[in-house]
């Protein structure tokens, strides 16, 4: 598989997606705060409980902006949680890490509530037009629900729970009590949503299975974690979890624990559940499409790559006409949704 860029190009947020943030709750007027917490005084590596570098780093600030930054932060958290910024008396906030690696080159607060030591994280990144287009491609269209924040250059995310895809298949694999079954079908269906919405580079990192258990079993749900590659690569196959090394074990798992009628039914299946979400939300996701067919959210060359093996793999001329990665996205779907 061709490499997908160490570094994608950041996107700012348009008029016309602009307008749709603000009429779909997701406009907020919280501090515009990414560039202050880049102006961190040290940073140390933060390390797992095997003692292995996790590649983030925990950040300390000078004590005259650290006491601003924790009041900020604090009111952001209340504000993406409740609706109301009023509500951070309890709250404070332990830990800032930083990524310098991931394309948004995020930071993960980690806030306490004194009154139980318990606590969450949520994310503070770079306002990137096309990872917006991700979040709310994923909250229209899979069964999950996305909660975020954006304020011109700062884009808040709240924090998505699992067992991540690397460390589910390093520590799960091989368990008596893991259902292959129910993890190979999760995963199909997981792989035909990310095709379906052209969203990339699903290695296992970038996933994390949610685990419930039921009265009999336990349930697996297979979720995208990270949006930074939606619809920027020109690779087919960038689209396809399927084809990562990183995701063999799940890969091989699929071809020994189901037959290939059975992954055709899944994929069936799935396709009918994001057709109904796309009846039930089709004015929303009208608006959001039409801002993404105005945007420029990658280059010329992986616009004309995409355009041919998407046409190739479908085996229509349908794709021809596309000229944005908004026109490709919008008639990915209507090509694949018609098989249903």
């Amino acid at each position: 598989m061709k490499p997908i860029s160490k570094r994608k190009e950041f996107y700012p947020v348009g008029e016309q997606l602009a307008a749709y943030l603000k009429e779909y709750g997701r406009h907020s007027g919280i501090p515009v705060i990414y560039q202050k917490m880049r102006g961190f005084a040290e940073a140390f590596p933060l390390l797992d409980r095997n003692h292995e570098d996790t590649l983030w780093k925990t950040v300390t600030y000078d004590p005259h902006v650290l006491k601003e930054l924790n009041q900020q932060l604090s009111s952001i958290y209340a504000l993406l949680k409740t609706g109301d910024t009023q509500v951070i008396d309890h709250l404070y906030i332990e830990r800032v890490d930083f990524c310098e690696f991931g394309n948004s080159q995020p930071f993960r607060v980690r806030v306490v509530n004194e009154y139980n030591d318990n606590y969450d994280h949520f994310y503070v990144k770079i306002a990137d037009a096309s990872r917006i287009y991700g979040l709310e491609l994923e909250h229209t269209l899979s069964p999950n629900w996305i909660n975020y924040l954006v304020n011109e250059g700062t884009l808040i995310e709240e924090h998505i729970a699992g067992v991540p895809g690397d460390m589910f298949i390093e520590q799960y694999f091989g368990r008596d009590d893991l259902n292959e079954v129910r993890i190979a079908k999760e995963f199909v269906k997981f792989n035909e949503r990310s095709f379906i919405r052209l969203l990339g580079d699903m290695r296992s990192y970038n996933w994390v299975v949610d685990i419930t258990p039921d009265f009999e079993e336990v349930q697996y749900r297979v979720r995208a974690i990270d949006f930074d590659q939606q619809s920027y690569e020109g690779n087919v196959k960038i689209y396809l979890p399927q084809y990562f090394k990183e995701n063999a074990p799940v890969v091989e798992m699929c071809m020994r624990r189901l037959n290939y009628p059975t992954i055709q039914q899944y994929q069936r299946e799935e396709r009918n559940l994001i057709l109904r979400r796309v009846k039930v939300a089709w004015k929303r996701l009208e608006i959001l499409l039409d801002s993404m067919c105005a945007d420029c959210c990658s280059t010329p060359e992986k616009i004309g790559q995409l355009r041919q093996e998407l046409g190739e793999m479908h085996e229509t001329v349908a794709f021809e006409s596309c000229k944005t990665m908004g026109d490709l996205v919008r008639r990915n779907m209507e090509v694949a949704l018609a098989k249903v």
